[in-house]
């Protein structure tokens, strides 16, 4: 079996301070602390959902035990202690996109949200008969149903720009689908079913050429590299905290000032409002109009407190180390006779989705579970990936910073343990 002290394989001796940093911050997760069937875990299911360090867990107890209350407009002092850290979380939200202003950041409660917010509240305002929305094959569902919906009631045409056998987009077919009817591109800065790193900035700026509106989903890229809305260019940017180390039920909307407040927002009630007669509601400033209802506000605090401690980290230690994870599983890997990785582009980040001969991916799932391996099986909401490649459904190891050459080594040594028990 290959190891991870084979340095053929990994240049990157164990005992690397770098290294040594990054797998120390385990302790700060008290979910990979536990065992299962009496061995210890590895989860590397984190493209699904990542841990929670305990300082999130922390900043959210606070939150219940010493200021829950409801935010804006509260005179009381929980109230207004409430309204500080909430806003605080959008500020910390702002500087960890890059966005100009505080009021460009809407929260919801993820990125399937953000997305369906601007569809709604921008692509049924915009769109008209005849105008086409253009997306990529290896979208998530999130990406593509809203955009059919909106498509549907408008009688505008939903265009799919190709991918090739390694996963990576086409931007040749890209640039080809591109013209003056294309309304809106939406699409993935990193495929969650494949680990591609799309272009993003090239091909916002492609489609800016021909006066289309972009949407990014960065559901998979704020949790592992940094983002700058400005440099990208990009109209919106949805992603989601629980993805990125935060609580679930949160995320985050960029958009530009000036298409937000063009926008109308698609659901009433609350602190969205200016104010509300009989006759005739006017609706509050940004970002608060496309926020109705009482909102998220423990797990918006949340979310503050993993940006914290994703930027006590740094950007650049994450990558780089899930960068050499990265490598060193994708050799491991496809050194086990009949397995076969689905999605070889060039730029990756750290996902590995395999297939494995005779064995169905669930069945894969079940039994390196029993070994306490968490990984994820199934189409991973992103059933046009899986057609094009001939497949119903993948495995997915996908790895975060806390994730250690040994993790892989025992999902290698429990694969070889499918392979015996379908032998």
């Amino acid at each position: 079996m290959i190891r991870s002290g084979d340095m053929e394989l990994q240049n990157l001796p164990k005992g690397d301070d770098s290294v040594k940093d990054l797998l120390q911050t385990r302790d700060d997760f008290p979910a990979l602390q536990q065992s299962l069937q009496g061995k210890p875990l590895v989860y590397l299911d984190n493209a699904a959902t990542t841990q929670t360090p305990r300082s999130v867990i922390e900043a959210i107890k606070n939150f219940y035990e010493c200021h829950k209350a409801n935010v804006h407009r509260g005179v009381h002092q929980l109230s207004i202690r409430a309204t500080k850290q909430y806003e605080q979380a959008r500020s910390k939200v702002q500087r960890l996109l890059g966005a100009k202003d505080a009021h460009e950041i809407v929260f919801v409660r993820g990125a399937t949200e953000g997305i369906n917010l601007v569809a709604n509240s921008y692509g049924l305002q915009h769109l008209q008969a005849g105008d086409e929305v253009l997306i990529t094959e290896m979208e998530h569902h999130s990406n593509i149903v809203p955009w059919q919906m909106v498509c549907e009631k408008r009688g505008a045409k939903l265009k799919v720009a190709p991918m090739n056998e390694k996963g990576e987009l086409l931007v040749e077919e890209y640039a080809r689908l591109l013209n003056p009817k294309t309304r809106m591109v939406a699409l993935a800065h990193i495929s969650n079913a494949l680990g591609t790193i799309n272009p993003v900035a090239e091909l916002t700026a492609m489609a800016h050429k021909q006066g289309a509106v972009v949407l990014i989903d960065g559901a998979q890229a704020v949790p592992h590299m940094a983002v700058d809305v400005l440099d990208l260019d990009c109209d919106f940017y949805v992603f989601s905290s629980h993805k990125a180390f935060g609580p679930t039920g949160i995320g985050a909307l960029y958009g530009k000032g000036a298409l937000l407040e063009t926008m109308q927002p698609y659901q009433g009630g609350g602190d969205m409002i200016s104010s509300v007669t009989f006759d005739k509601t006017t609706y509050n400033r940004l970002p608060y109009k496309f926020e109705a209802g009482t909102p998220n506000v423990a797990g918006a605090i949340g979310l503050g407190a993993a940006i914290d401690y994703l930027g006590a980290i740094g950007y650049d230690a994450i990558a780089a180390h899930e960068q050499r994870l990265l490598e060193y599983g994708t050799r491991a890997l496809a050194a086990i006779d009949g397995l076969r990785i689905i999605g070889t582009a060039a730029a990756k980040a750290s996902v590995i989705s395999f297939v494995l001969e005779g064995v169905h991916p669930h069945d894969i799932g079940t039994i390196v579970d029993q070994e306490a391996i968490a990984i994820r099986a199934g189409h991973h909401c992103a059933q046009p990936t899986m057609q094009h490649f001939g497949v119903p459904a993948t495995a997915r190891a996908s790895f975060a910073f806390y994730n250690s050459f040994e993790d892989i080594d025992r999902l290698v040594a429990t694969i070889h343990k499918v392979q015996e028990v379908f032998a």
